[in-house]
């Protein structure tokens, strides 16, 4: 009988809050910063973050990522990678889903077009670079990014299309853990979230 490979993890950490993440508003590519429960929320990640040892950390080159990489302690190790950008939502930054559907009823990012900005299905082109250079580490990887892109790497680890990650919520300051079950993908730990958790409006 063969030996149990330990196969390297991929763990995912949302951003801190900020004050779009608490009204719900779509930030793709405004670099907003995080609130201070934001700022304490990624001080308190590191000790959770703690209990792995890491070959790689990528993060997102938005302003609220490279905060809570700093914060929890990986601002001298964090490597930045564009792929890690939040979705672009084009004409609908900085808008809720209840204004969108005030006009569009039955609005949501994951079913209609994107006007001015990114597929569901490109964002998922951009996860799938992510997590081929992750698995090409040897050893487990780190990424600090955002909730729309790390739910739609999800999907994409677990072989499922890229608008499967509608499936999965996300809250801030959140660790999830990407690994297998033997040699197939899958999902090892979901959303824990630290202690200080502000209020979020669904989005």
């Amino acid at each position: 009988m063969s030996a149990h490979v330990q196969r390297p993890e991929l763990v995912l950490v949302r951003h801190g809050e900020t004050e779009w993440s608490k009204s719900g508003q779509h930030t793709g590519r405004t670099d907003i910063t995080l609130t201070e429960l934001g700022e304490r929320q990624a001080m308190h990640l590191g000790e959770m973050l703690a209990r792995r040892t890491y070959a790689a950390v990528y993060t997102s080159p938005m302003q609220r990522a490279l905060d809570t990489s700093r914060l929890a302690g990986y601002g001298r190790v964090a490597e930045v990678d564009d792929d890690l950008l939040e979705w672009n939502y084009g004409i609908y930054e900085a808008r809720t889903t209840p204004e969108v559907r005030e006009t569009i009823p039955a609005w949501s990012v994951w079913t209609h077009p994107i006007i001015e900005g990114e597929t569901v299905d490109e964002v998922g082109v951009r996860c799938d670079r992510v997590i081929a250079r992750a698995r090409s580490i040897d050893g487990n990887t780190i990424l600090f990014a955002h909730a729309h892109l790390l739910r739609i790497l999800t999907a994409r680890w677990l072989g499922l299309p890229a608008g499967c990650g509608r499936l999965f919520t996300m809250g801030t300051a959140a660790i999830s853990v990407l690994s297998y079950e033997r040699e197939t993908p899958a999902l090892a730990m979901w959303n824990e979230t630290c202690h200080l958790q502000g209020i979020e409006a669904p989005r």
